[in-house]
């Protein structure tokens, strides 16, 4: 203490630094009298620096405060001239700073705002400066009724840090001073500014209502989305719908966007958001949520931005594109004017001739700016070809990376299906194949994220069934990849379109009916062989017609392995002809048995077709045996060149007869050519009397027509894998239905060449033909207006399995069962539809006469090794090898699957083994908080943090979720780590009232699923539990309950963290060890917002 003599009037001057020179706080309450006039002078207050002088205050006459930042925005109305309270603010003033989040995270937020209220309404006047002031002054006067006035000036504010009650990093440096007269002059300076109101402006009203925020009831729905609000705080600006949207072009007025459904609409604007971002997206939404649609809405988009755009379309969908860019009453875009090119992945193979009206001779690749590539999936493989560039590094070279830049939108229900680097490739297309592209986001290598995801899948895919969850992977696989996906992916499936959004807006799905499962027998009579006998036939078979390079001689396999053999993984590995064709082999063996499956008449064509090869061969050996020059080696032969074509076998891969060892390779073909005739012989006695399996189809549509299970619908769908069955069942259904029911038929396989009894339909346009079949959801009353008939029974290969809108159907029949039960889900989805005007759908799959696990076996058993086919798109069979090691999870997972065909209809998230990429984006509630902020924008910016809502737990949820609370926090203390936390350094954690952390913050995109559920559309106070609430904490003055739940919920965060730095020292890359001796302080953590589950 210092003591001055001034004027002859002794003066007292302190120096107060809180911490080895004295406190504010203590200079207030020993100063602060009854009648006391304070007046202050602050950049902040908070309503803790109230509460710890709330004695002290509650007994002063009155306050002025004045606030020095300019913490209150003029509206842009003239006519208000009302100010409104700025977020900065709300976070550093009225309801604690970085320094008091101790103080927070004891819940007594809202009784203590109720209470700081209350008094600042019955005693205080407060204004704020209009205009920044560099100076920053700062001031607390004391005008007291008997003690000495007391004036504190320097770097004080009402804040606990700056009192000295909290810990702080703060430097102060106030002085001061006692006595009336020597302080007279810091109240003349108040004054100065306090009442003049060119500098200042009344903000009480404002203060007021910002404090009845905290203490206010909250609705769930505002608590949901003031949680999102925090969490995506970083993306706000990206999150306003016209910083996405060019709507001066027009773009909302267009046809496209107001056809989609809500959900369809979020897709597009989160899609735009990413390709504008990143220059690329994924559209993974599952089967039958109309991705053509919500991708014709983004074309649309880039077209009125002049864009060039470029549709990549499998062959058999390329009608579902080009009929919009066309003038032509089938386009019901028409007005839409549509613009750009369609091409086939095919086309990709060309480089001369026509694709509908392109001439692919002289297209001009490099000039788009961007591509659609719809099934996308088609090109997760990039399987290298010797001499020769295959389909993906076309696209890529010629198309993406040359000329203008290209944005990339790609169209996959399954981007992901047997690998977590399956979307590897598609992913390339997106970054032009650079590794680092997304290191702005923390990404610095694609490729080590996807490896890394692929090995914790691997570990993941052989645990138990009961073990080998969803919920596991998450906690399983690395951030990283989490943030990948969302950086690049809209996926929303079924499930999460009934959740979340307002059915009653968007139609329903159909009700599914437990599937009907029939067992065929092939033969009436029971006359032809068991397919156990046929199996052993079809394993003795040597297949060399398959395999001619296994009969080249010796001397000469080095001139045939040079020729075509291609070297993989960078030059480490090779591709072998002969792996190719022991492949070939593996397949035509199954192919054999799944077209028996199929029908006997693909079978008997099956077997015709291998004997034709196998007599050609035979004749060739015959006729050339002795006809061949000696001088000529394969390698200086031109493929291309037909002059040596007499003296080959072979078509793309051509052998020289004289390289073979004709000997073995003839005799091979004599042995094959004996049990395929036999097995020629027993096929053809099954005439389609004699056809058991069709019988029973026939008694199965008969049934169906009889008694449907929609009123009057009576279409339905028979899928086969094999046209050779599609057209053996017209032939024998389409007469019969016709005079049986009244009823026309079609047949449709992807060759152009259907077939149908319906008249006035041009047979080549597959989608006159599906028109026809569903001319209400294909809107035929507008294309064909007079037609009025329609066909009833559509008998189809995978052609229309994808892309197609087939939902006045009700009723799907499997003819045959896919080797992949994605293609089963996939046409489900023809008819299984959002929208659909059907109560109930009904599956049909058609099995073998056996035992399930005697059919995996004999599947197993056809084979040398257990191999996974994906028929693809294009009608191409890629074939991926497993390892023998792989061969029972392989044989397991195919059982598993059936068996769940047999009981229910799958979703693709619901196949064990994978993972939806809905369970790995955000964008969803990064979609829900833009539409919110449309109108809700200015009570999200001025929210506190730390406020609560109250919800109920609702019966759909109770398996999954116990009554207790979800915390949001916000680590504002940063440490770098591998934890795995995608929300990070926010954190979610659900604990039960009895201390079960039931949802750790490893599982916050699960959280977020369940606030979302809870929450939206909550938008009433729920009075009868908020008065259960208030009782039990006593109108909010005893949130220990809450308080204690709050501090386990941050043990178990620094818990889960150390777990993962521990964990991360033994995985590839590891990280330092960090220990933070203060890791399980609550001030590590501030509360952003609770909701009570009761």
């Amino acid at each position: 203490m210092i003591r001055l003599i001034h004027r002859g009037v002794r003066l007292t001057t302190k120096i107060l630094d809180n911490k080895n020179n004295g406190k504010v706080i203590d200079e207030l309450r020993e100063n602060l009298e009854k009648s006391s006039k304070l007046s202050i002078i602050s950049a902040y207050f908070t309503i803790y620096a109230f509460q710890e002088l709330k004695k002290e205050l509650s007994k002063i006459d009155s306050l002025r405060f004045l606030f020095t930042e300019q913490n209150f925005k003029k509206q842009d109305d003239e006519l208000l001239r009302q100010y409104y309270i700025s977020k900065k603010i709300n976070n550093n003033t009225l309801f604690g700073n970085e320094f008091e989040i101790k103080l927070k995270n004891e819940l007594n937020q809202t009784n203590i705002a109720r209470e700081c209220a209350e008094w600042l309404n019955n005693k205080a006047e407060i204004k704020s400066l209009k205009f920044p002031n560099p100076a920053q002054p700062r001031l607390i006067h004391i005008e007291n009724p008997t003690k000495d006035n007391v004036a504190i000036s320097g770097t004080v504010d009402f804040t606990t840090d700056a009192l000295g009650v909290t810990p702080s990093n703060r430097i102060d440096n106030n002085i001061c001073m006692i006595g009336n007269a020597e302080t007279q002059s810091f109240l003349q300076m108040f004054n100065t500014y306090w009442n003049n109101p060119e500098f200042v402006v009344d903000v009480k009203k404002q203060i007021l209502e910002q404090m009845k925020v905290i203490y206010k009831e909250n609705t769930p729905e505002f608590i949901y989305f003031i949680t999102l609000y925090s969490v995506f705080n970083d993306y706000l600006d990206e999150l306003t719908e016209d910083k996405i949207l060019k709507t001066r072009t027009g773009f909302k007025d267009t046809i496209i966007w107001n056809m989609l459904y809500k959900f369809q609409k979020d897709g597009v604007i989160g899609a735009i958001e990413k390709i504008e971002k990143f220059n690329g997206c994924i559209i993974a939404d599952s089967v039958g949520l109309g991705k053509t649609f919500t991708a014709l809405a983004i074309i649309k988009y880039y077209e009125l931005r002049n864009d060039r755009v470029l549709v990549l379309a499998p062959k058999k969908l390329r009608e579902n594109w080009s009929i919009y860019t066309l003038n032509d009453k089938r386009n019901i875009l028409s007005a839409d004017r549509f613009g750009f090119d369609v091409l086939n992945h095919t086309d990709l193979s060309r480089y001369k001739g026509y694709s509908g009206e392109i001439n692919i001779e002289t297209i001009n690749w490099s000039n788009y700016d961007l591509v659609v590539i719809d099934e996308s999936h088609n090109f997760r493989n990039n399987t290298p070809r010797k001499n020769t560039i295959n389909r993906y590094q076309r696209l890529m070279n010629d198309i993406i990376k040359a000329g203008v830049k290209t944005k990339v939108l790609m169209l996959s229900a399954t981007p992901v299906n047997n690998k977590m680097n399956d979307i590897k490739n598609q992913i390339n297309f997106i970054t032009e194949a650079k590794d680092s592209a997304f290191s702005n986001i923390g990404l610095n290598s694609v490729e080590t994220i996807l490896r890394n995801a692929q090995r914790v899948f691997n570990v993941w895919s052989k645990l138990p069934d009961e073990e080998r969850t969803t919920a596991r992977f998450l906690d399983s696989i690395n951030l990283e990849y989490f943030k990948l996906l969302d950086a690049l992916t809209i996926a929303r499936s079924r499930k999460h379109i009934e959740k979340y959004y307002d059915i009653n807006d968007i139609g329903k799905f159909p009700t599914r009916l437990k599937p009907i499962n029939i067992k065929s027998n092939i033969d009436m009579y029971a006359e032809f062989p068991s397919m156990q006998d046929v199996n052993t036939t079809i394993k003795k078979l040597n297949l060399g017609i398959y395999a001619p390079v296994e009969y080249i001689l010796p001397s000469q396999k080095a001139s045939y392995s040079e020729k075509y053999d291609v070297e993989v993984k960078d030059g480490k590995s090779k591709f072998t002809q002969a792996d190719r064709e022991k492949q070939l082999v593996n397949l035509m063996r199954v192919n054999i048995l799944k077209r028996l499956e199929s029908s006997i008449s693909a079978f008997t064509i099956t077997i015709q077709n291998i004997l034709n090869t196998i007599n050609s061969a035979l004749n060739k050996i015959e006729n050339n045996s002795t006809e061949y020059n000696t001088d000529i080696n394969i390698s200086d032969i031109d493929l291309d060149d037909n002059e040596y074509e007499e003296m080959m076998f072979g078509n793309k891969v051509k052998i020289l007869f004289k390289d073979i060892d004709l000997i073995r390779w003839k005799q091979d073909l004599l042995l094959d050519k004996e049990k395929l005739e036999w097995l020629l012989q027993e096929s053809s006695k099954i005439t389609p009397d004699r056809d058991s399996k069709l019988n029973d189809l026939k008694t199965l549509i008969a049934e169906k027509i009889n008694n449907p299970i929609n009123k009057n619908n009576k279409k339905l769908i028979i899928f086969s894998a094999f046209a050779d069955t599609t057209n053996y069942l017209y032939n024998n259904l389409q007469s019969w239905l016709k005079n049986e029911f009244g009823l026309y038929t079609a047949a449709v396989n992807g060759s152009g060449n259907n077939k149908s009894n319906f008249p006035n339909v041009k047979l080549s346009d597959l989608n006159a033909v599906l028109t026809n079949f569903s001319p209400y959801s294909k809107k035929r009353d507008k294309i064909y207006p007079d037609i009025k008939e329609e066909i009833d029974v559509l008998i189809a290969t995978d052609c229309i399995s994808e892309g197609q809108n087939l939902q006045d159907c009700d009723y799907l029949v499997n003819y045959d069962i896919h080797w992949n039960p994605v293609r089963i889900i996939q046409r489900f989805g023809r008819i299984d539809r959002i929208g659909s005007l059907n109560d109930k759908i009904q599956l049909v799959n058609f099995w073998p006469n056996m035992e399930l696990d005697e059919y995996i076996n004999l599947e197993a058993r056809v084979q040398n090794r257990m191999v996974m086919l994906d028929v693809s798109a294009t009608g191409e069979e890629n074939v991926i090898s497993e390892k023998q090691s792989n061969e029972m999870n392989d044989m397991e997972y195919r059982r598993n699957q059936l068996k769940n065909l047999q009981d229910k209809v799958m979703d693709l998230e619901d196949i064990s083994g994978n993972i939806s990429i809905t369970d790995l984006t955000l964008n969803d509630f990064k979609i829900d908080l833009m539409e919110y902020m449309k109108t809700h924008r200015d009570e999200l910016d001025n929210a506190p943090t730390g406020m609560y809502a109250i919800v109920n737990l609702e019966d759909n949820l109770k398996d999954e979720l116990k009554p207790g609370v979800i915390y949001t926090l916000k680590q504002v203390k940063e440490v770098k780590t591998k934890e795995q936390n995608v929300l990070a350094p926010y954190y979610m954690v659900h604990i039960a009232f009895d201390g079960e952390i039931k949802y750790s913050f490893m599982q916050s995109k699960k959280l977020m699923d369940f606030y979302k559920k809870l929450c939206v559309g909550k938008s009433e106070v729920l009075s009868d539990l908020v008065k259960q609430f208030n009782e039990e904490t006593k109108d909010g003055c005893d949130m220990t309950q809450y308080s204690q739940l709050l501090k386990s919920a941050i043990e178990n965060i620094v818990g889960k963290k150390e777990e993962a730095r521990v964990a991360s020292l033994f995985s590839a890359g590891g990280t330092n060890f960090y220990k933070s001796s203060n890791s399980s302080n609550s001030q590590d953590f501030e509360l952003v917002s609770f909701l009570i589950i009761k």
